[in-house]
């Protein structure tokens, strides 16, 4: 299953110029910083943006090519915005059904019961709009995207609204949705936090082009990006609960290439749960060193290295094992301590956090 998108459109401010081959599964961040064409993007899918040159197919569907382009109300595709937008004067049970009637019922693959159970909204069906929080509103939106059983399934930065309390409420949902329905996800978001939680597969989006897309690991481990992240430049991978401390509240995580200790989430021993290590938390030593209160050392390899925005600082791609990491220092410990790629090393990391 894949997703086939070619879109060529001039606009004042850049020129949306992309040309993707993505999964047909699981959760596809669209990342960038605002005016990057993200939005743009995806209302080119949505069929909301005339264009004249474009391809667009998905999972074996052409929706549009040279030869015609399918109005939006033919796509077979669901949209949550950054505002809930349900109709004020229905209730939720009302806004739901609306979305199940765009379909016809042999069509029907998502059932109400399935979208209510999913986003946890039972107990409000009978609640009109302005009586619901701003996440339970964001919630009811989702399912009624969900209600009409979309082929695709495009999210424009759903939480953006919100305050972190209703963002870490919906997060979870978002979850199981990636985890319960095989419905593919574009997810635009300029949150390092969102993406690293939900996502699979990662488009950057810079000037209205695409200036990196792959597996999530692999992309933001690059060190070549155009488009950097600050602070939260860092990688995510995923790894096993091996063992839980109770005494001293910590989880032993298994990936591969080596293990980590990190707080514990109460996750079960045999569960796959998301780590995140950013570039700021990895130090680097030529040896070994007991002597330290850092928990996590590990033997690594140097890939590459690349300049950073600022002169003073590097930016050190390493691998552990088949698991790359970032690493951000000053070039003048680089220097120090004669690192180049190739070379054996022990990475010190001083934090790793457990981000689903």
């Amino acid at each position: 299953m894949s997703i086939r998108v070619r879109f060529h459109l001039p606009y004042p401010a850049f020129t949306l110029d992309v040309d993707l081959d993505l999964s047909g599964g699981g959760i596809t961040a669209v990342f960038g910083r605002s005016g990057s064409g993200k939005t743009t993007l995806l209302r080119c899918i949505a069929g909301l943006e005339p264009t004249a040159d474009g391809l667009l197919t998905v999972n074996g569907e052409t929706w549009q090519d040279g030869a015609r382009r399918l109005p939006v109300h033919r796509r077979s595709l669901g949209y949550v915005f950054q505002e809930a937008r349900l109709f004020p004067h229905l209730s939720v049970a009302a806004n739901l059904d609306f979305g199940r009637r765009r379909i016809a019922e042999r069509e029907r693959r998502v059932s109400l019961t399935q979208a209510v159970e999913l986003l946890g909204i039972a107990h409000l069906l009978e609640r009109r709009p302005e009586r619901l929080s701003g996440g339970e509103r964001q919630r009811v939106a989702i399912a009624r995207a969900l209600a009409s059983s979309p082929r695709l399934l495009l999210m424009d930065e759903p939480l953006a609204a919100l305050d972190h309390a209703r963002k870490q409420e919906i997060l979870p949902y978002l979850e199981r949705l990636h985890d319960e329905l095989e419905i593919p996800v574009l997810y635009v978001s300029h949150s390092p936090d969102e993406v690293a939680r939900l996502a699979d597969q990662i488009v950057v989006m810079g000037d209205g082009r695409a200036v990196a897309h792959g597996p999530l690991t692999d992309t933001l481990a690059r060190v070549d990006l155009p488009l950097r992240l600050g602070e939260d430049v860092g990688v995510v991978f995923s790894g096993t609960v091996l063992e839980r401390d109770g005494e001293w509240h910590l989880a032993r995580i298994g990936f591969d290439g080596g293990e980590v200790w990190v707080r514990d989430g109460g996750a079960a021993v045999g569960r796959t749960v998301r780590l995140r290590i950013l570039a700021r938390d990895v130090s680097i030593a030529r040896s070994h060193h007991d002597d330290v209160s850092i928990m996590n050392l590990l033997p690594a390899t140097i890939t590459t290295h690349a300049a950073e925005d600022h002169p003073a600082l590097a930016l050190l791609q390493l691998h552990v094992g088949n698991t790359p990491l970032l690493a951000r220092l000053t070039r003048h410990s680089a220097r120090r301590l004669e690192l180049a790629p190739g070379q054996q090393v022990w990475v010190q990391i001083k934090a790793v956090a457990l981000v689903g």
